[in-house]
Order: C-alpha cells, then structure tokens, then sequence
C-alpha cells in the first residue's frame, strides 16, 4: 500500500470511529466538552503511533481506552484541585474516576447529531461543531474550508461546545416530541455541508470533496439509524442525485461547466440508481416534503440522457409544489428558470421580479446570473453580457466568477 492510500485509509477510519469513540466517552463522564477534547488528543495520538507500529486489532477500543486515560486524568487533577480548595471543609481520599469498563458495539452518531444541532446553537456553530465531533475533521480543516483563520474557528467550536454543556442535555436519544423539534436542525446542517462542499462559498476552489461526502456519509448514517423517515431519505437521495454529477462539473482546467453543456456519460450511475431508487420509494409513502421535492427534480434532471431530453414541465410542476412549501429565495430562483425553459425566457424573467422583491438574494451573484441566462434565450445580449458582468463581480468563487466572465466575454466575440 502507498503512503497516500495509507493516509486515506487512516483518514477514512478516523472519521468512521470519530462519533462511536466520542459518545462511548461522553456516555461514560457525562461532560461533552471535554470527552471531544480527549477525543481529539486520542486521534492524535494515533496519527503518531499507528504509522510505527500499526493500526491495532480493535482501533475502536483503542481510541475509546486513550480517551478515557485523558479524562480520568481530568477528573483526578480537578478532584485533587477541589479538594486543596476545601481542603479546611472537607477531607478523605479523591473520589474515584470511573472504571474503564468494556464497551459495547453501541454506535452513538445519531444521538450526537442531534446534540451538535441543539437549538441553542447558531446554524454557523452547529456545523463547525457537527463536522469536528462527527465528522472526524481536525479545526484547521474546518477553517480551510469556510476561509476563517484556525483560532476563530477553534473559539467558534469551543463556544459551541460550552453551550451543548451549559444547555445540560442528556447524551441519550432525543424524545419523539424532541426530535420531530430538532430533526429539521439536524436534516439543514447536514445540507449545508453538502452544499459547501459541492460549490464552496469562496476560493479558488470550485467545490471541496471531502465536505460533500462527509455530508452523504453522515446523512447515509443518519437514514440507516431513521429508515423510515421519508425526508431523510430525501435528503440522502438529494446529495447522491447531485454529486453524481460532480466527475463532469469541471474541465481539464478546473473550469466549470454548465449543467446543460457537461458530458453525461462521466456522471456516477451508480450514485444516480441509488438516489433514485430512495426517491421512488420516500414518495410512496405520501408524506412529502422539501427535500424529497427537490431529490425528485434532480432525478429528473439525471434521467435525461440528453440536457435536450429534459422534461422541464414534470420540473417546473414539482417546483410550483416547492414553492408552495417553501419561501426559500433560491427556489423561487430555480422556479424561474424551469418556467423559462417551459414558457419561454420571458416568462422567466417577469418571475425574476418577485425575487428582487423579496430581497434576500440581493448583492447575491446567482441572481444577476440566472437573468443574464434568461436575457441571453431571449436574445438580448448587450443585456446579458452587463449581467453576467455584474455576477462576476459579485461571485466569491473563482471559477464560478471565470465562468461568468467567460460567458460575458462569449457573447461580446459573437458579434
């Protein structure tokens, strides 16, 4: 095995054992925070000692052992800094830390899901704290990823972990009246991931794979643990219907490359076969909802073996039954486009309208690019290019803002 295939592997266990490590140590000391710091220095630890000599038989005890040693340290020295405080009140021996009792096979993601998504959290919190306690990511790649320095991100988790301790909340799966409350929070965070990770907000990157995936990991985790709960499903199928495309969204370059313009024969089908068979069956059990709405308008779009073949009208139905549902900007956004593509650009553009009214994509690039797209069908290219202008120097990811540029500058040399 090569170095990197090495590292791969020790990254794709890490993250894997990352969660069932932390609640076995959370359940056992009852005190979040730090359990995720003596988690954190367990995988540390193992960074070291592993590549000399060896991933051991049972890595997941291993970790939860480390991890346990750091806390029973800490709840010695805290007892032994108590008692030299009350030492004039107080005497006898420290009180003992707990045994290092076997553990169970018990895989706790779930339950800590819903704890880095407690209502007391800012989604921004809620995620930097899902992807470190959960997804194994260290809080240099939190940063990288959202393009803050290390020590704002690690004040930001540590914020976040202070607030699930002070909110004192049980490690224990949430009640049924708790998690229909806080699912949602969890089923949003989980998306934003996707999304961060499938068009980054900002850099030079079009998207960063690794927060995608970890996103379909964690919501693959998450519908194994709630089989039956139809918008997660959705929301699984959503992410394997999207990424699928992903091998075809760039040039040899880097460069973007449009929906209608990529070569569909390098999209996953395996992805797609999957997404689209949780699709079929979320939809059948007749509770719909947002994201099995959308999971259903991405299969449409990778069913067509041609962008040609699209059937824009079975798309522009089920974004009318969003729009309904939802007063998601970006819907509205997404409904325009299909009416367009239906009725013609005209139509598109009037609906753009309701959009600038709303008022919360303003300053936002996708807009001014969806009229510039619109404004191009309808043949109004002096129109377009100031769109496609004007997005670009709105747009905080290079290649989406090249490919603006590159659009504006395609209908300048056409004449």
């Amino acid at each position: 095995m090569t170095a990197g295939a090495a590292d791969s592997g020790f990254e794709h266990l890490v993250r894997e054992l990352t969660p069932q490590v932390l609640g076995a140590v959370v359940r056992r000391f009852h005190d979040f925070a730090s359990a995720e710091d003596a988690v954190q220095e367990a995988l540390l630890a193992a960074a070291l000692q592993w590549p000399r000599e060896g991933i051991p038989e049972n890595p997941r005890a291993w970790l939860i052992q480390v991890a346990s040693r750091r806390m029973t340290d800490r709840v010695r020295s805290e007892a032994a800094r108590r008692q030299r405080e009350n030492a004039a009140l107080h005497c006898g021996v420290l009180s003992p830390a707990p045994a290092l009792r076997p553990e169970t096979e018990r895989d706790d993601t779930l339950i800590l899901l819903f704890m880095c998504c407690h209502p007391a959290l800012t989604p921004s919190s809620a995620i930097a704290l899902t992807l470190r306690a959960v997804g194994g990511l260290t809080t240099a790649e939190i940063a990288h990823a959202f393009l803050v320095p290390e020590a704002t991100m690690a004040q930001r988790i540590c914020r976040a972990k202070q607030s699930i301790q002070a909110s004192g909340v049980r490690f224990s799966l949430p009640s049924s009246r708790e998690r229909v409350e806080r699912l949602g929070a969890v089923l949003h965070v989980l998306y934003l991931i996707f999304n961060e990770g499938y068009t980054t907000s900002a850099g030079a990157e079009l998207q960063r794979c690794e927060l995608s995936r970890e996103a379909i990991r964690l919501a693959r985790a998450l519908h194994g643990l709630l089989p039956d709960d139809p918008e997660v499903a959705g929301l699984l199928a959503l992410m394997l219907l999207t990424d699928a495309r992903r091998p075809a969204r760039t040039g040899a370059e880097g460069e973007l490359t449009s929906l209608a313009e990529q070569d569909r024969s390098l999209w996953d089908r395996r992805e797609i076969d999957e997404g689209v068979a949780l699709i079929t069956a979320a939809l059948a059990k007749g509770s719909v909802g947002p994201y099995q709405l959308q999971a259903a308008i991405g299969a449409v779009h990778d069913e067509a073996a041609r962008a040609a073949d699209t059937d824009w009208a079975q798309i522009l139905a089920l974004y009318d039954l969003l729009k309904r549902m939802s007063a998601n900007p970006m819907v509205m956004l997404n409904h325009a486009v299909a009416a367009a593509m239906v009725h013609g650009p005209r139509a598109g553009i009037e609906l753009l309208e309701a959009v600038d009214a709303d008022g919360r994509l303003r300053g936002n690039h996708r807009l001014a690019a969806v009229r510039a797209h619109l404004l191009e069908m309808a043949g109004d290219g002096d129109a377009a290019m100031a769109q496609y202008q004007a997005a670009a120097a709105q747009a905080s990811n290079i290649p989406e803002r090249n490919y603006l540029l590159t659009r504006a500058a395609r209908i300048r040399d056409s004449r």
